[in-house]
């Protein structure tokens, strides 16, 4: 049973204690939800990191537009200077070693790994500088934070949050009927208020009831509607970094229905709404179906996903009962199936698994005094870049629907050579004695495999310690948990 371990969480370091009862020792991490496991001076709140991503936009528009009009070179030079002092360079490696030591350092890495599927569905693409700046703190605000309560609860506070509203463009979300709507200047400067689709599709498909909930183009139209005036209020000294509130005069009056259902005009409306949606057949179904394709297998049987929907249905959807029944199951047909992990999940096996995570990194940089400032010497420090290299950067996505959950998106061969590469960049990361250590992979193998001697008799025909930690982490008895 060793590797569930890695299956819900990222496997034990060596030497580590194996729990004798691995199912009690995986659902007990999720009833609550614990202070991050951070020794840096300060973890910035996504208001906080907001007033860098304002400095950045207004600095931007206002004063640089003007001022090196007609000096491309200038322009770059200045901006280049705006991006340090505003933290752009510097935050979202902050945030992902902040995301990271959740993993490896934390007593409640299950609720690590589940944390990272929840920040993938509810995805922030990498659009308006929102990856430099509020992306990590809306993964922790809106995303972490709200998993000890219900799916309700987190799909309403994740919509309205302000990184959201950015992300899917609500802020463009007008009533045509609207008061805003309806004032002369829109006719006279031929800028008419228009309902912008984007967000409310995506509360439909990716969010809660997905295609399967058999939605139309026009329950798309009707829930834009809806949700017509969240937004936050544009000024040219925060341009549209304020808080998101519901403003009245951009809602578009009269009634909407939605999946059959009608519903009144106003704020209340909207947290109606998605009550509704995540309580539809559809939207159990479909997390349930997520949860075991990123747990267990690419295509779950009906049987893995039942006692999900179960759960879901007895507790009303509060997340820590639905994430034991999910763990429950991935206990259960541990021995059947195997799961290919994505890059991110492997990269944080290969840390934790060679008991690296506390030792004491050599930057791969020189650091300025900013980030020294804000990581004490002890602490992990990753950097982001490294995660963008193998295919998987948690606040880059492309698209709002994440990353593939899919194991065959993640075997070309281009994907699985860069793993090689960085199993080796990992052993050399850190100055330690492991290096040296001529039994630390057969402690690793050990603490982590039912059937280490097959694997010791692969990895012992490595010349060095580093090809032994090459192959060892690239073999798919640790590419699959």
């Amino acid at each position: 049973m060793k590797n569930f371990f890695r299956k819900v969480a990222f496997g034990l370091k060596p030497e580590e204690k194996v729990p004798s009862d691995p199912l009690t020792w995986a659902q007990k991490q999720v009833e609550t939800i614990p202070e991050l496991n951070w020794k840096g001076k300060h973890i910035y709140s996504e208001k906080e990191m907001r007033k860098h991503w304002i400095k950045q936009r207004v600095t931007e528009e206002t004063v640089f537009r003007k001022k090196y009009k007609n000096d491309p070179d200038g322009l770059r030079r200045a901006e280049k200077q705006l991006e340090n002092d505003s933290g752009m360079n510097f935050w979202p490696n902050n945030e992902i070693s902040i995301r990271h030591a959740e993993a490896i350092r934390s007593e409640s890495p299950v609720l690590a790994k589940l944390w990272y599927f929840w920040t993938n569905h509810f995805t922030i693409s990498d659009t308006q500088t929102l990856p430099d700046f509020s992306t990590g703190a809306y993964q922790r605000e809106f995303i972490r934070a709200n998993m000890d309560k219900t799916f309700e609860t987190m799909a309403y506070e994740g919509t309205i949050a302000w990184p959201m509203i950015m992300h899917l463009d609500n802020k463009d979300n007008i009533g045509p009927k609207s008061e805003s709507g309806r004032e002369e200047w829109r006719r006279r400067e031929k800028e008419p208020a228009t309902l912008n689709e984007n967000h409310a599709r995506e509360l439909m498909e990716l969010h809660t009831i997905s295609p399967k909930g058999g939605y139309t183009q026009e329950d798309v139209q009707e829930l834009a509607k809806i949700m017509t005036g969240w937004r936050p209020k544009y000024s040219k000294k925060l341009d549209q970094g304020s808080d998101v509130r519901f403003m009245s005069d951009r809602h578009e009056p009269g009634k909407k229905t939605v999946l059959g259902k009608t519903y009144k005009r106003g704020r209340k409306s909207l947290k109606i709404v998605i009550k509704d949606l995540v309580n539809h057949p559809s939207c159990r179904e479909f997390i349930a179906t997520k949860l075991c394709t990123y747990l267990i297998t690419d295509k779950p049987t009906k049987e893995m996903i039942t006692p999900i929907i179960k759960a879901w249905e007895k507790s009303d959807g509060h997340l820590p009962e639905v994430h034991k029944a999910a763990i429950k199951v991935a206990f259960e047909y541990n021995d059947k199936y195997k799961k290919f992990q994505n890059p991110e999940n492997w990269w944080l096996q290969v840390i934790n698994m060679s008991g690296l995570a506390y030792k004491y990194p050599v930057p791969e940089r020189k650091m300025d005094n900013y980030m020294l400032g804000n990581l004490p010497s002890e602490e992990l420090r990753e950097s982001d870049w490294r995660l963008e290299n193998i295919g998987y950067h948690p606040y880059r996505a492309k698209q709002p629907n994440g990353y593939s959950d899919i194991s065959t998106d993640w075997m070309s061969t281009e994907l699985i050579i860069r793993r090689l590469m960085y199993a080796k960049e990992a052993f050399h990361m850190y100055k330690t004695m492991d290096q040296l250590d001529l039994k630390n992979h057969e402690n690793i193998i050990r603490s982590n495999f039912d059937d280490p001697d097959q694997i010791l008799k692969i990895v012992s025909k490595a010349i060095s310690n580093e090809e032994k930690h090459m192959i060892l982490f690239n073999l798919p008895e640790v590419l699959k948990a």
